[in-house]
């Protein structure tokens, strides 16, 4: 609750300014370098609606084109959407779609991969490719079933700039083959 007291500056955080206020960060000193970040979402289908997919029978149209392109869109939309992400100069989004079986939970796999040559990191762009093409699977198969369930928006890894490469360790290596 705001009792009209300013909150206090937190001068640890990047994103706010000495005064507290929001601010995006400044990268003009940084060096371009390759980066590149993995991303997945998983969705939940059943087994009904995923045998509809793989029929490629789906009322709304192909849904896996549907999803790439929505997922690319995003990505590319990026700096639109989260407050003081950085516009960036994309120069691959890549969508890849693969259905999975495990513990009889039905669903797909969405891996967004994003890479640009640039200042800053490309991990928010293709955790959003990854939540949008899942949020347009959402879509068009909700009239199959309202039940469907999205689930582990992660990052998966990223390389490039000061930081490196980073590898998730606890990735269960059925969900993301």
């Amino acid at each position: 609750m705001n009792n009209g007291s300013k909150i206090k500056p937190n001068t640890e955080f990047t994103h706010l300014n000495t005064s507290g206020e929001a601010n995006m960060v400044d990268v003009s000193n940084k060096s371009d370098t390759a980066r590149v970040a993995i991303a997945q979402a998983r969705i939940l289908l059943g087994e009904a609606v995923l045998k509809k997919v793989r029929d490629q029978s789906i009322a709304k149209g192909d849904l896996l084109a549907t999803a790439r392109i929505a997922g690319i869109q995003a990505a590319k939309k990026c700096s639109d959407l989260i407050p003081l992400c950085h516009p960036l100069s994309l120069s691959k989004v890549v969508i890849d779609i693969e259905e999975f079986v495990e513990n009889k939970k039905f669903g797909l796999s969405i891996i967004a991969t994003c890479k640009t040559n640039g200042k800053t990191g490309v991990e928010m762009e293709a955790l959003t490719a990854a939540s949008i093409a899942a949020l347009t699977i959402y879509d068009m198969c909700k009239a199959l079933d309202k039940g469907l369930v999205i689930e582990s928006v992660q990052l998966l890894e990223k390389q490039g700039g000061k930081s490196g490469h980073w590898l998730r360790q606890s990735i269960d290596a059925e969900s993301v083959e």
